[in-house]
């Protein structure tokens, strides 16, 4: 979940609010890859989720991080609630999750090496103290009352929300986790193209990554339980949004969307004022029951904008949201999927064209099927594991004309990031189904053997 966002000044035009959008556009030569991602954390005697407090708990780890690895702390209300160091952000999800926000950086080597060492500082304060740390979409065993609520006022007001809108919107916020890669646009018209491309293959990264087939102890029916959760949270602010495929799509028609999309909170002075359900278009007249009287800043729509949760959004770049957290390897392997797509213009062109004919049923469809049966999903005549294939291979092309070079030079391109996912499609089968396959194997049911297999 995002920070407190700085935009900027007072909002005195309804044009600031898609300049802000279009401020983003960069030349590709000043293209970066921002990677995120969740992972669970625990205590490994007993497999229960870590508190806030305590010797084994989050905020012992965001100590550790301080105080042995030189991050500096990020407070709200003199809680610790994350970290800051090189660009880059380390930030609590609401049940506790542990977050790394990369810092904006120039090739897939650079960001796998980030993780890398993330990870390594992690497992270094986590295995003094007890704690583990894994790489999954869903929460597999824990009960939502044995997740606590992290104490930042972002998500007290969510997790209020989330119980009107939709069934699901809590077990999102603290029983979910996620990969991301976060990437630029050149123009207006890179940007639409981008974006098109990204809602349409969404639910081809999801099959690749699906990595949640377990909730509250046994299997659920799904291969990404998580992005199944993301379908009844709140229609408001998620999904597909087919506008973005609509003749005239730019960033005005995005605004127009964000502004329909329900506030959640203004934030002041280190506050979080709620403004739950109320209407942006309101605050922009200076009618905000929150805040009567009161207009708003770019970093009030920068923040709004953070509250939008589609498949793929916009801000000053663009977010991939589609995939399922997971292990080591696939955290490298996310970025390079879709650099390799949108970083290259034969590539996007490639994709576009793959992808075009779509009507908005089929891209629904295709993300309901991923869910359920990620690379075994058909929708019609698409096949998803051919899909796949096709995507991937368009996406190694990508990377291959990049060409962008690793370890002084001995690598010659990142399309070796693309390996984890290769191996899927191979053998035909995703983390979900390794997982499935071990529970019904030598793990014979005891879903607890997942952490002591598959933690970091």
């Amino acid at each position: 979940m995002s920070i407190p966002q700085s935009g900027g000044g007072p909002i005195e035009r309804h044009e600031q609010l898609a300049e802000y959008l279009a401020d983003g556009c960069k030349p590709k030569e000043d293209w970066r890859i921002g990677t995120e991602h969740e992972k669970f954390g625990y205590c490994k005697d007993t497999l229960k989720p870590l508190p806030y407090e305590g010797a084994r708990s989050i905020q012992a780890v965001l100590e550790g991080l301080r105080d042995r690895h030189g991050w500096s702390p990020v407070l709200e209300a003199d809680k610790l609630i994350g970290l800051e160091k090189d660009g880059a952000n380390v930030s609590l999800e609401p049940g506790g999750a542990l977050e790394l926000s990369g810092a904006p950086l120039e090739t897939i080597h650079e960001t796998c090496d980030e993780v890398n060492v993330h990870l390594r500082e992690v497992k270094d304060i986590a295995d003094e103290i007890g704690v583990g740390f894994i790489g999954l979409g869903a929460a597999p065993i824990w009960t939502h009352d044995q997740m606590p609520l992290m104490p930042k006022g972002r998500y007290t007001l969510m997790n209020d929300y989330m119980g009107k809108v939709g069934t699901m919107g809590r077990s999102m916020m603290r029983r979910t986790c996620t990969v991301q890669v976060n990437i630029d646009f050149g123009s207006e018209a890179d940007m639409v193209q981008k974006l098109r491309v990204a809602l349409a293959l969404q639910p081809v990264a999801t099959a690749l990554f699906a990595n949640s087939p377990f909730f509250e102890g046994k299997p659920n029916g799904h291969k990404s339980w998580r992005s199944r959760i993301w379908r009844d949270l709140d229609d408001a602010r998620t999904g597909m949004l087919p506008f973005v495929f609509e003749e005239g799509f730019g960033f005005e028609r995005y605004v127009q969307y964000a502004l329909d999309v329900p506030m959640y909170f203004v934030y002041r002075d280190g506050k979080y004022i709620n403004a739950l359900g109320q209407s942006f278009r309101d605050f922009l007249q200076g009618k905000l029951p929150a805040l009567p009287g009161e207009t708003p800043t770019l970093s009030d729509w920068a923040d709004h904008l953070t509250t939008a949760f589609p498949e793929a959004r916009i801000k000053k770049y663009m977010e991939m949201r589609g995939a399922d957290g997971g292990p080591w390897r696939r955290l490298c392997a996310l970025p390079a999927f879709w650099v390799g797509l949108t970083y290259d213009q034969s590539s996007l062109d490639a994709a576009w064209d793959l992808v075009k004919g779509w009507d908005a049923e089929t891209r629904e469809a295709l993300r309901v099927a991923a869910s359920v049966d990620a690379l075994q999903a058909e929708v019609g005549k698409i096949k998803m594991h051919d899909l796949a294939r096709e995507v991937v291979a368009i996406s190694e092309a990508g990377l291959k004309s990049r060409a962008r070079p690793g370890a002084g030079g001995l690598i010659p391109d990142e399309t070796h990031f693309l390996n984890a996912l290769k191996e899927s499609l191979d053998s035909g089968k995703t983390p979900a189904d390794e997982l499935m396959d071990r529970y019904n194997g030598d793990w014979n049911g005891d879903l607890s053997r997942i952490y002591g297999d598959y933690s970091y």
